[in-house]
C-alpha cells in the first residue's frame, strides 16, 4: 500500500500513523533505533504489506496491468488504490479529506526527531505538496508515477502509467473494495494479537 492506505488503516494511534507513513524509509530488524510506539507502526506497515501481496484482491488487480508494465504492477496498484481511497473519501474515511490529510503532516512532524534522517526532506515535501491529498485526482497519480520514474535508477515506464488505470478503472475499483474490509480485519486482529502479547509481559 502508499502512504494514503498505510495512515488510514493505521487507525486512531497517532504512532501506528507516523510509522506507517514512513514505513518504506525503515530497514532491518525492528526495533532498531526506533521508539517501540514507532517500531509497532513500522511493523504494522510491513503486515499489511504482505497481506496485500498475497490477497487474491491485489492479485487480481496486479493482473490488470499490461505486460509492459507488469514488473512495475506491484507499485502502480499501491499508487491506484490510494488514487481510489482519496477519491472515494467519503465512502471510507470520516470528515473531509483535507482535515485528515493536515491531521497526519502533523502528526509527521510533531514525532520528527524519531524519524530516520533520509525521511525528512520526503515527509517535509510531502506535507508542503499534499501528496495525500493530491491522490485523488488523476494528475495526482501522474505526478508521483512521474516522480518516482525520475528516482529510479534504470529507464522504466513509470512516466505515464496511470493510463493502466483508465483503461480499467472499474475493475480496479471493485479489487479495492474487495479487498477493503479484509484488511480492515486483518489489522484489527494484528492489533488485538499485539495487545494480548505486549499485555501478557515477560513470562
Amino acid at each position: 500500500m502508499n502512504f494514503l492506505a498505510h495512515a488510514w488503516l493505521a487507525g486512531e494511534s497517532p504512532a501506528l500513523v507516523v510509522g506507517g507513513v514512513f514505513g518504506d524509509w525503515v530497514k532491518g530488524t525492528l526495533p532498531g533505533a526506533l521508539p517501540a510506539d514507532l517500531a509497532r507502526g513500522v511493523a504494522l506497515h510491513r503486515a499489511i504489506d504482505a497481506f496485500a501481496e498475497t490477497h487474491p484482491a491485489f492479485r487480481a488487480s496486479r493482473a490488470r496491468v499490461s505486460a509492459a508494465r507488469r514488473r512495475y504492477a506491484g507499485v502502480l496498484v499501491d499508487i491506484f488504490w490510494d488514487h481510489l481511497l482519496a477519491r472515494d473519501w467519503a465512502e471510507h474515511g470520516e470528515g473531509a479529506l483535507a482535515s485528515y490529510c493536515a491531521g497526519v503532516y502533523r502528526q509527521l512532524a510533531a514525532r520528527r526527531a524519531d524519524l530516520p534522517a533520509p525521511a525528512h526532506l520526503a515527509l517535509e515535501r510531502m506535507a508542503r505538496e499534499d501528496w495525500l491529498g493530491s491522490y485523488a485526482g488523476l494528475e495526482g497519480i501522474a505526478d508521483v508515477l512521474a516522480r518516482m520514474g525520475r528516482r529510479a535508477r534504470q529507464p522504466n515506464p513509470l512516466a505515464g502509467a496511470e493510463v493502466e488505470f483508465v483503461a480499467d478503472p472499474a475493475g480496479f475499483a471493485q479489487d479495492f473494495a474487495d479487498w477493503v474490509p479484509d484488511a480492515r480485519r486483518f489489522v484489527a486482529e494484528w492489533r488485538d494479537g499485539r495487545e494480548r502479547v505486549e499485555g501478557a509481559g515477560p513470562a
